[in-house]
């Protein structure tokens, strides 16, 4: 989805949601929002201007505060290579819940051949079979 802005000073901003530099455009808005305010605009023109609504522009702010465009760049590096090493964690813990079913039920099996087997089936001479 692409969003398109002109701003008071005239240039146009463009926003595509779901990128990764969503979040420099929104600090971007942010600097933008402070300087009309220091200039004496109001909020509710500030935010018609830049075409959010109070609820996003406080939820901005509590996110990206005073964070500059390099800053959030890393965070969301940082972010995303958490994602991943989450994602590896989950696939490692997969495998030994696995593992551990599958030793369950070998353990479990190996349990019963051995009952299975009377000892008279079962000669020195002749070793036991493995189920």
């Amino acid at each position: 989805m692409r969003a398109s802005t002109t701003l008071l000073n005239g240039s146009e901003e463009r926003i595509d949601e779901g990128t990764t530099s969503h979040a420099e455009q929104v600090v971007r808005k942010l600097r933008e929002a402070d300087r009309l305010l220091g200039e004496g605009f109001e909020l509710p023109d500030v935010l018609r201007e830049l075409e959010v609504s109070e609820a996003t522009y406080h939820r901005w702010r509590a996110q990206y505060g005073g964070m500059k465009a390099d800053v959030v760049k890393r965070l969301e590096e940082f972010e995303a290579e958490n994602a991943k090493l989450k994602r590896i964690a989950a696939d490692q813990m997969l495998d030994i819940e696995g593992l551990k079913e599958q030793t369950r039920t070998s353990r479990a099996s190996a349990a019963a051949c051995a009952m299975s087997c009377s000892p008279s089936s079962c000669s020195p001479a002749r070793p036991r079979r493995v189920c």
